[in-house]
């Protein structure tokens, strides 16, 4: 059994908002596939759980009428890489998603939770870093909306307050259309495991496919948060998908934007040398999928 002071599954979000101010010591839940994890292991053992699991308002994929994107926090993994849009508009996220643990957790796991746990090693963290993606967070003072690189603080920490949910990320309308991208997730194990590294690519081509106009380089693991290396980004930036010593120096650049360090999973010089290689194979998997030939 699991040491938990009460649980309340709330109605709605002001519901759950409600919860949160009036039990001091409780704890936002969706599917609970961390939470329950450090309950178990007894750091949030005692505490009071608010369920937001079962609010519809809280679920599925939708383009709002200004073409930006809208995931819901408590969308499950497999609901996210099975969905139309997601398929359609950003299949990397879907792709990056479908890494996290086994079909098990996939099918109970929600973005939102995956997103503001706040760990470095979350497979979509990346990637909506490199979608420049907001979250939606609605509290006791209201709605805010916050940039995604602006929401981690530090290794398992976020600007998301106690008393906050989160109701879903927003994706804008120009951050995916035109553009493309891979994920590439370095794990001992293919399946099943928390990655060593993560690497996310994103690029938009010119009308002609031979020239780069814009790219976006995201990695988790290479750092206390997830990051971006936006000095690589600029120096790639007007040059031709084949010219191979930008892409060289694309990949050496981030190595100046990362701060991994070693762990049991992986030491800080073999991460430094994932974070280099995967850069190269992300974006020339990120050229190909755009319709670009970087082999010319």
């Amino acid at each position: 059994m699991f040491d938990i002071k009460s649980f309340y599954e709330a109605q709605d979000v002001q519901d759950a908002v409600q919860a949160l101010v009036n039990e001091p010591d409780a704890e936002v839940i969706s599917g609970g596939t961390d939470v329950l994890i450090r309950v178990r292991e007894g750091k949030d053992a005692g505490k009071a759980l608010v369920s937001i699991h079962n609010i519809p308002e809280l679920k599925g994929v939708n383009v709002l009428e200004n073409g930006d994107l809208w995931i819901g926090a408590a969308t499950a993994f497999s609901h996210i890489t099975n969905d139309p849009l997601i398929q359609k508009l950003i299949p990397m996220l879907g792709e990056a998603v479908d890494m996290v643990g086994g079909p098990q957790i996939r099918n109970t796991g929600t973005i939102g939770g995956n997103i503001c746990n706040g760990a470095t090693s979350a497979d979509s963290a990346s990637t909506m870093w490199t979608l420049n993606a907001k979250v939606i967070l609605v509290g006791p003072e209201g709605e805010r909306i916050v940039p995604i690189c602006e929401f981690y603080t530090g290794p398992g920490r976020t600007v998301r307050a106690r008393e906050e949910v989160c109701t879903g990320f927003l994706i804008a309308k120009e951050d995916y259309e035109g553009w493309y991208g891979q994920y590439v997730k370095y794990g001992k194990r293919k399946a099943m495991e928390i990655a060593t590294l993560g690497c996310a690519v994103r690029v938009k081509l010119s009308e002609d496919k031979t020239v780069i106009e814009d790219v976006r380089l995201g990695y988790g693991v290479a750092g206390p948060t997830p990051l971006r290396c936006r000095n690589a980004e600029e120096g790639l930036k007007g040059t031709r998908v084949d010219d191979k010593e930008a892409a060289e120096q694309f990949a050496k650049t981030a190595l100046t934007e990362v701060n991994p360090r070693s762990s049991w999973r992986a030491s800080k010089e073999f991460r430094l040398q994932l974070i280099e290689e995967l850069a190269k194979r992300a974006l020339a998997e990120s050229i190909t999928r755009a319709g670009g030939n970087c082999n010319a």
